[in-house]
């Protein structure tokens, strides 16, 4: 049945609303627990590979099984999202992935733990696939770029929280009581979005079956503006998960010498991320997101250089000037899908899984690729790994420029299985 908006969010939630403050709230929180669960690992892979007997590269499967599972489920949540609505599909998923967190910390074995962890990655896939679409569905237009970036702001304090928070309780009672300290995040997190998230008031359910649901993502995979979208998010995240996949080791080994627990404070850099994406989004509302977009990658490029020398200083301000520019991209990207796929008659749901499929690919297999870079030559070939995939980003980003704007689709547009969309008057720094 579809959903009669109410007539005072007809055009969606303004800024200052009572509704737009829970809205936001609420997927903050969700992104917290989402994002903390998922790298919950990160900071703990030194510990891990001592207490299974696994190499560095081994590891890293942790992480790298959870994001595969989480991109490959993105497939098939966001159409589904589709059908069944956004605010069921987030519940189910915070409430399902704190009872597999709750598992992880008890796996007996390294097989099972992996398990486990892949399991969590499919579970985690509810609200990543829908967040976009649901702020772009019930929000004012004028609010979509801003809440955005606070949402990806949430997923960056969850990303470090993921990490803070397991280190140091990992070495002082060991990694299963750092993975149950996420594991409790992610329920508190939850309760808080059931307590936050207002009711979809302008979602109206898809229609149609697998035809349909394949000739969307044909469509969704034939703009060349969200070709470029997907690609630049997973090189993005890529490099961004490179980095910290094996920055633990870096830090453990000689010269440096720390502790897992002193190592993870390193991710007090991710705060620097929230800010990033706020203020990338406010200023993409001003000046456009193709103006914004390759900044980005050009400042994620320079604070990877500075982590080059032997100097934890140094290693902490490149990382904070790295997280500065990815969250720039990723908080500008990730708004831009759905905002994209809208003004072209595309499923925003699934052009944002697309999205996230890619990224999640991204840092799966950069991810694994970081630990054997690493074990085969140091921390340079890490950088170098990691330099390529933001350079690559960058010129996408560039590329974007010159890609035609689109005018929304009409109804009758967005029924037509063509794909095609008229160009139009928007700003090119929209769409």
């Amino acid at each position: 049945m579809t959903l009669v908006p109410d007539p005072a969010t007809a055009d969606g939630h303004l800024p200052g609303t009572r509704e737009y403050r829970r809205l936001v709230w609420a997927l903050f929180a969700a992104g917290l627990a989402t994002f903390a669960l998922l790298y919950s690992t990160q900071a703990l892979l030194t510990e891990l590979s001592a207490e299974f007997g696994v190499s560095a590269a081994q590891s890293t499967l942790t992480l790298s099984l959870t994001t595969l599972g989480l991109g490959a489920a993105l497939l098939v949540t966001g159409p589904w999202s589709d059908r069944i609505g956004r605010t069921r599909l987030i519940h189910a998923s915070l409430g399902l992935s704190a009872v597999v967190a709750v598992g992880c910390a008890l796996a007996p074995t390294w097989e099972t733990l992996l398990g486990l962890r892949l399991l969590l990655g499919i579970t985690l896939a509810g609200l990543p696939a829908v967040a976009t679409a649901y702020l772009r569905e019930e929000l004012h237009p004028s609010a979509h770029a801003r809440a955005a970036g606070l949402y990806i702001g949430g997923t960056a304090l969850g990303g470090m929280a993921g990490r803070l928070v397991t280190g140091p309780v990992a070495e002082l009672a060991g990694w299963r009581w750092g993975l149950a300290s996420a594991a409790a995040l992610g329920i508190a997190c939850a309760l808080a979005v059931t307590a936050l998230l207002p009711r979809s008031q302008r979602f109206s359910p898809a229609t149609g079956g697998a035809v349909s649901v394949l000739r969307m993502a044909r469509r969704a995979l034939a703009d060349p503006a969200l070709l470029c979208l997907y690609v630049i998010g997973g090189c993005s995240v890529g490099a961004l998960v490179a980095v910290f996949n094996v920055l633990g080791f870096r830090l453990q080994d000689p010269p440096f010498g720390l502790g897992v627990g002193v190592a993870s404070l390193l991710f007090l850099a991710y705060p620097v991320g929230t800010l990033s994406s706020a203020f990338s989004g406010r200023l993409a509302d001003r000046v456009g997101r193709r103006a914004v977009l390759p900044v980005g990658a050009l400042v994620a490029v320079l604070g990877l250089l500075f982590t080059l020398p032997d100097s934890v200083p140094l290693i902490a301000l490149g990382l904070c000037i790295m997280i500065a520019g990815f969250f720039a991209i990723h908080g500008v990207a990730s708004g831009w899908v759905p905002a994209r796929a809208h003004a072209g008659g595309i499923s925003t749901g699934q052009a944002a899984s697309l999205y996230l499929f890619t990224y999640y690919a991204g840092s799966s297999v950069f991810g694994s690729l970081s630990g054997r870079a690493f074990t085969a030559a140091g921390w340079p070939a890490v950088v170098a790994l990691a330099a390529v995939l933001l350079l690559v980003s960058g010129a996408l980003a560039l590329a974007l420029r010159r890609t035609p704007s689109l005018l929304p689709a009409s109804p009758a547009q967005a029924s037509q299985p063509s794909g095609r969309s008229r160009l139009g008057s928007f700003p090119t720094t929209s769409r």
